[in-house]
């Protein structure tokens, strides 16, 4: 179920290996994101999701202005 987490928090999870993934369209991924985030665009995310996320380890999602 989604929720929305502090940045400390993302942090922490960050540590601890979840998946960070940056749903911005790909050419704003180039110009920022953070250390370690893959680039999957919202609209392509179920689509390229299954195939490019492990599915037993927690996913972070976020758009360059949420962190």
């Amino acid at each position: 179920m989604p929720k929305r987490i502090e940045r400390t928090e993302v942090l922490k999870l960050l540590a601890e290996g979840v998946q960070l993934v940056e749903v911005l369209p790909h050419e704003e991924y180039e110009l920022e994101h953070i250390d370690g985030a893959i680039s999957i665009p919202l609209r392509k995310l179920e689509q390229r999701a299954p195939a490019e996320l492990d599915s037993s380890t927690p996913v972070i999602t976020y758009c360059s202005g949420s962190l």
